[in-house]
């Protein structure tokens, strides 16, 4: 039992993908699918403690390590990499085609207000959305959804795992709350002034 732990522990780190169990199971044939899953609950446990430097997490459909987000700061002075950034209007978009999935150009551009061939173009590039097909009306607009990339980026383990708009709204509260805090107060008028 060991042996397999090792092999799918070492599987995991190679791969820069996630890795999903039915993959798992092709990679080590040999090996019943019960076996391979409990050796995964076995690593998911070891490797999901706070105070690590790699976690083992579920993502895009799949099983990969990555590093806490909390360390990010000092593991880019060795990869000198910078962290993704996207302009308002990539945000927009991606929100607007991970929640209203599959989802057309004009569907996008009503929702938005503006036009948004640039930005869907781009995050096409990225491999954050993909074209699912057209929609059977007239004109066979094509539809976008988001793609396996998305999900990694992310940290998602699937789409059910963005966070609802209940959750989004108390964030954002949460945060206008927190930065009107930091806000020094007003002085007093001086007297004789206004």
């Amino acid at each position: 039992m060991h042996r397999l732990e090792s092999l799918v522990e070492s599987l995991l780190f190679v791969s820069e993908t996630p890795l999903s169990l039915d993959r798992l199971c092709s990679l080590l044939e040999e090996f019943d699918r019960a076996a391979i899953r409990e050796a995964l609950d076995r690593l998911l446990e070891r490797y999901g403690g706070e105070g690590r430097g790699i976690v083992l997490a579920e993502v895009g459909g799949g099983f990969q390590f990555r590093t806490p987000a909390g360390n990010g700061d000092v593991i880019r002075r060795l990869t000198k990499a910078r962290p993704a950034r996207f302009s308002q209007s990539a945000l927009e978009t991606l929100a607007i085609i991970a929640y209203r999935q599959p989802v057309t150009r004009a569907e996008i551009e009503y929702l938005r207000g503006v036009d948004s061939g640039g930005v869907l173009k781009t995050l096409l590039e990225k491999k954050l959305i993909k074209i699912l097909g057209k929609r059977d009306i007239p004109g066979k607009p094509l539809i976008y959804g988001t793609t396996r990339e998305f999900l990694e980026l992310f940290a998602l383990r699937d789409l059910k795992s963005l966070p609802s708009l209940k959750e989004i709204r108390e964030l954002s509260e949460s945060a206008a709350f927190e930065q009107q805090e930091e806000l020094p107060l007003a002085a007093p008028p001086e007297e004789g002034r206004e």
